[in-house]
């Protein structure tokens, strides 16, 4: 049999399961999202002494241009100020980022903190250095182009009146996805993520993983498990998966909400990608012994991890359909109908992503549906990504963590926060 043949028949049913897994996960996710934007119901706020204490970790280096606007929102949280504090883990700026940090302390001097790192060697350690300073039951992380909504810690503490919670994961959306075409398209994969994917998983009781911001884990249980990863390109999936290793549960809390800038440049996702799916390869490649636990979590954490592979595993199966146009294989009943079945499950993730999209873009129109083949080919563009990422666990490049950069960019969301605020 022709050996180009049983590849790309082992490709297309790789592929062909991995779809065919999510699918119900998408439905699961716009169903709940239809559900919840028709019942919109406001929960009570939790008595002032029942809520826990909460740190709120900052790590930064060289954020001159958005370090300020992520403190105004924190230092006007609607949370009691003696149960909140402030931590800022400064890594070796060389901008502005120190003088505006110690701005703030003066205003604050009991509830911001600055702590100054004598080395810098990524995000993970600064994380595990600014938490032995925290007095907090709650530990909350934000990146500094952040901007929390006013109401964001009332929201989550909801969230761990459940025991077995033991983290949650909020939603960040973009500030900045009108700044160009490419933040746009971020925007609307972000979007997907948040309110599709992970809505059906936290839907199903399944994995969700902490993205890195807008992200809060009790502080016992972290003392539990062991610091951040500060090997890993992916500190948040690693410790994410540690997690779900000890029986803890983390919730998607899609009204805990926080705003950040999504890249606006090639180069900038490229770099951000690049590192985002080495990380989650490698922490797959690191956790495998989780497929022999027979839960519903375990192995969809396991199939989760293996998303960057199937990305991989695209952009392979691209280029051997057009080695075939040069080199024809003789197809026969099953491969023609596994090739079929892609093709229409494909389409049923798009429509699922296009019905997703009306609901999360403001204003709701139908026109918001002509995005979809820019998304499509915006994901076939991050195969590439995936790829180079593979290459480099091959090859065992040398890690290197790369900061996306800051501009300090906004869409009109921000003005309509800061109105909130001004109106409180």
């Amino acid at each position: 049999m022709n050996l180009m043949y049983l590849i790309l028949t082992s490709i297309l049913a790789s592929l062909y399961i991995f779809t065919l897994y999510n699918i119900p996960i998408l439905v699961a996710g716009v169903r709940h999202l239809h559900r919840s934007s028709r019942n919109k119901k406001k929960t009570p706020r939790l008595s002032e002494e029942k809520l826990p204490a909460i740190s709120v970790v900052v790590p930064v280096k060289n954020e001159e241009r958005v370090v300020g606007r992520l403190l105004k929102a924190l230092l006007t949280l609607d949370y009691p100020q003696q149960k909140k504090e402030i931590i800022i883990v400064e890594d070796g700026s060389a901008d502005k980022t120190v003088e505006i940090c110690k701005e703030y302390v003066k205003q604050q001097p009991n509830h911001v903190k600055l702590l100054h790192k004598s080395a810098s060697n990524g995000k993970a350690a600064a994380l595990n250095y600014a938490i032995k300073h925290a007095k907090g039951e709650i530990i909350a992380v934000f990146d500094a182009d952040n901007v929390p909504e006013p109401d964001i810690l009332q929201k989550v503490v909801k969230y761990f009146e459940v025991q077995s919670v033991a983290a949650v994961q909020g939603i960040t959306r973009s500030i900045n996805a009108g700044e160009n075409m490419l933040a746009n398209l971020v925007s609307c994969e972000e979007a997907m993520r948040f309110e599709v994917l992970f809505r059906g998983k936290d839907d199903l009781n399944l994995f969700v993983p902490l993205t890195g911001s807008c992200q809060f884990i009790r502080r016992n249980v972290f003392e539990e498990v062991g610091k951040w990863d500060e090997e890993s390109l992916s500190e948040d999936t690693e410790m994410s998966v540690r997690l779900l290793g000890k029986g803890y549960r983390i919730r998607y809390a899609p009204d805990v909400q926080s705003w950040q800038e999504n890249p606006v440049n090639l180069t900038q996702l490229i770099n951000q990608r690049t590192r985002w799916f080495r990380g989650c390869m490698e922490v797959a490649l690191r956790y495998g012994k989780l497929i022999t636990k027979l839960d519903r979590r375990s192995i969809d954490a396991e199939i989760t991890l293996a998303g960057p592979y199937m990305l991989a595993l695209c952009l392979i199966g691209y280029f051997m359909a057009i080695y075939t146009f040069f080199i024809p294989i003789q197809p026969d009943l099953i491969f023609t109908i596994m090739a079929q079945l892609i093709s229409l499950l494909t389409v049923i993730s798009l429509l699922l992503i296009g019905i997703a999209i009306t609901y999360v873009a403001k204003p709701r129109k139908m026109v918001n549906l002509l995005s979809l083949p820019f998304i499509y080919v915006y994901w076939s563009a991050q195969t590439f990504m995936a790829s180079y990422a593979l290459v480099q666990i091959i090859l065992k490049r040398p890690k290197k963590w790369t900061k996306t950069l800051r501009t300090g960019a906004a869409t009109d969301a921000l003005k309509i926060m800061d109105k909130q605020r001004t109106s409180k």
